[in-house]
């Protein structure tokens, strides 16, 4: 007998298989999602049909041959390997990736799945770009429906899964992304059309991306071949799409003391933020992620040992760093740890302040209330951080790429390099890095013509 368990906006069946030789009792799951505008009628109605039609592939044994849609497999990949070995992040990533390759290629059983398919998955998916990029405005007023249905805004971010900025940017007339919009409309519970309008084309997505999407669905078709249930991956009969490099956005080292002198006025918390990011290069996750006692103040070091991030559905949680290499101890200069001094004593200020309402996390870079941080909360400040003070467009990872062009403008030899930014290996960092190694070498080139040139004259 099929059970069903809701999962958010979709429902996962269970049906038995059996059991194995152990006496383990074999499972096999099946998510299915409604589609958008179902009533509860119909859903209930297409959930049954989705479980008596799922329990009769498993007893038939079609659930696991050659014959299962490619849809249907990712499905069970994703349950039977991907949330088992993969990061939390990487498993959400692939889910939201999966969506746009279902569309094309989901409903082709893998017996029949041929490179011809896989190509018009990739000539699709340039030509018509990514709906994902398209942005949306409210065209009512957000505020006063939240008003009228006594909804606080909290009250909505939670049930749509977005971020607390997210809202409050509909409720300004702002642009969102047409998934965030859609999730907005489902917990209103309100069409989509009604509530939103789009704003501009969507964008297409670039040559690097469409190249992540092969090699996703060669790693799913990868296990259907180790699991033997298909003899070979088409996707090694393809030519995978070109990535074009593009040049990581930095700040030169004047244009990094002119960011750091307008963060003098900042709030000492995002001071404090920003520059550790800026001499420590360490990413936005790691330093969500840091804990006091990750800093060693008395020898200057930094102790990046996690990575704080979020999810929909889940909230903010800690989870290992992105490599096993990412895990690390850097060295920092004093003026890091004179700002992170600084922020100690505010911090324990604020917590003897507010006394029981204080959450004591350990984190470094918490909410009001001492809870952790939103990751995206820094780089939206960031974002406006950067417009205020007219300073070159950045992101906020551009501030990793700034650490690492500078040190390597200065000498620092790559290993180093490498090492502080937690790659995995130096072949990412001179990939990465290709301009900064480029100029460092042409100035190693004209200070050693100017060492041998005197030398070179009083011999002649």
């Amino acid at each position: 007998m099929a059970t069903v368990e809701k999962r958010g906006n979709s429902y996962r069946i269970t049906v038995s298989a059996g059991y194995d030789i152990t006496g383990k009792q074999i499972k096999k799951r099946y998510t299915w999602t409604p589609e958008y505008g179902m009533t509860e009628r119909q859903i209930k109605k297409e959930l049954e049909r989705q479980k008596v039609k799922f329990e009769e592939r498993v007893q038939s044994g079609q659930i696991m041959d050659s014959s299962i849609r490619f849809a249907d497999f990712a499905e069970y990949w994703l349950a039977e390997y991907a949330e088992k070995q993969l990061r939390p992040r990487t498993v959400a990533r692939y889910k939201d990736m999966l969506t746009l390759i279902n569309r094309i290629i989901g409903n082709i059983r893998l017996e029949r799945l041929q490179p011809k398919h896989l190509i018009e998955l990739y000539n699709d998916i340039e030509k018509n770009g990514s709906r994902r990029g398209a942005t949306l405005k409210a065209k009512v007023d957000i505020a006063n429906l939240l008003k009228k249905r006594k909804m606080s805004r909290a009250a909505l971010a939670k049930k749509a899964g977005v971020g607390a900025r997210t809202v409050s940017a509909v409720t300004l007339g702002e642009t969102i992304t047409e998934k965030s919009a859609l999730s907005i409309a489902k917990a209103l519970e309100m069409p989509l059309k009604t509530l939103f309008e789009p704003i501009g084309e969507p964008k297409a997505l670039s040559g690097k991306t469409i190249l992540h999407h092969h090699r996703l669905v060669s790693s799913i078709l990868e296990k259907a071949v180790k699991w033997q249930v298909i003899f070979s991956n088409p996707c090694s009969r393809v030519e995978p799409p070109k990535a074009e490099r593009k040049e990581a956005e930095y700040l030169d080292e004047i244009q990094a003391q002119e960011l750091l002198n307008c963060l003098q006025a900042e709030p000492l918390q995002y001071r404090a933020m920003i520059t550790v990011l800026l001499y420590s290069g360490m990413r936005r996750g790691e330093l969500c992620g840091l804990e006091w006692s990750d800093i060693d103040f008395n020898n200057n070091l930094i102790d990046i040992s996690r990575s704080s991030l979020y999810l929909n559905g889940r909230g903010v949680f800690d989870d290992e760093t992105k490599t096993q290499s990412s895990k690390r101890v850097i060295k920092v200069p004093d003026e890091v740890i004179e700002v992170l001094r600084q922020h100690q004593k505010e911090q324990i200020t604020t917590r003897l302040k507010l006394g029981d309402k204080w959450i004591n996390s350990n984190k470094i870079f918490t909410q009001w209330n001492g809870k952790a941080i939103h990751p995206c909360t820094v780089s939206a400040w960031f974002s406006d951080f950067i417009k205020k003070n007219n300073l070159p467009p950045i992101h906020l990872h551009s501030l990793r790429h700034t650490n690492a062009t500078l040190l390597i403008a200065s000498g620092v030899d790559l290993r180093t390099v490498s090492k502080r930014l937690g790659h995995s290996n130096m072949t990412t960092t001179s990939n990465v890095y290709a301009h900064a190694i480029k100029s460092a070498d042409e100035r190693a080139a004209e200070l050693l013509g100017n060492i041998l040139k005197p030398l070179a004259q009083k011999r002649a």
